[in-house]
């Protein structure tokens, strides 16, 4: 009797501990999909940039400065597409704080802001940002779910067991570049 108890209390921690594996499975996969969400936006927003350039570099062609640090910073952010997410959002934060400026210098330029194009990309930019916005809420929110359960007790036993680790969450790293560049030219 003792050895079907035993038995039944085994069988039952294995399906216990096989629910927790499946769960951290979950977790990583939708971490990894917050990621590849991510990513796909901030692609997005740096192939915008050059046709964004181009027609703002008629009106503005002496804010050569500014110019060159929006082009700076999206090299910057294209090279670092493969690394962490905290390297990420360090390439990403320059590249909104040089959108920032740009647009700000942009505000100068009355017949900039009434450029149809100009208006399109600045529209197309502004859905960007917000999509980034919501790519970034849904990956953290993510990476929350699986660090808890790879701190959490008993599941963090199957976590060590089988080498999860904890997700690194996309934060930016300087305070003003927080916010979503304000793009407005209306």
């Amino acid at each position: 009797m003792i050895g079907w108890i035993i038995l039944g209390v085994v069988v039952l921690a294995a399906f216990y501990a096989i629910a927790i594996y499946n769960g951290l499975v979950k977790n990583r996969q939708m971490v990894e999909e917050g990621w590849s969400g991510i990513d796909v936006q901030l692609k997005r927003r740096t192939d915008l940039i050059p046709n964004l350039l181009e027609t703002v570099k008629g009106y503005m062609s002496h804010e050569r400065e500014t110019l060159e640090a929006v082009t700076n910073a999206r090299a910057a952010a294209t090279a670092a597409s493969n690394g962490t997410p905290e390297q990420r959002a360090a390439a990403e934060g320059q590249l909104s704080s040089a959108l920032g400026k740009l647009i700000a210098v942009a505000e100068a330029y009355p017949d900039l802001k009434a450029n149809t194009t100009f208006l399109e990309f600045q529209a197309a930019l502004q859905t960007v940002e917000d999509e980034i916005q919501m790519s970034r809420r849904y990956y953290n929110g993510a990476t929350r779910n699986l660090n808890v359960m790879v701190e959490s007790f008993p599941s963090n036993l199957v976590a060590n067991g089988f080498g999860f680790k904890k997700a690194e969450y996309f934060e930016l790293e300087n305070e003003a570049d927080r916010a979503v560049p304000t793009v407005k030219f209306n």
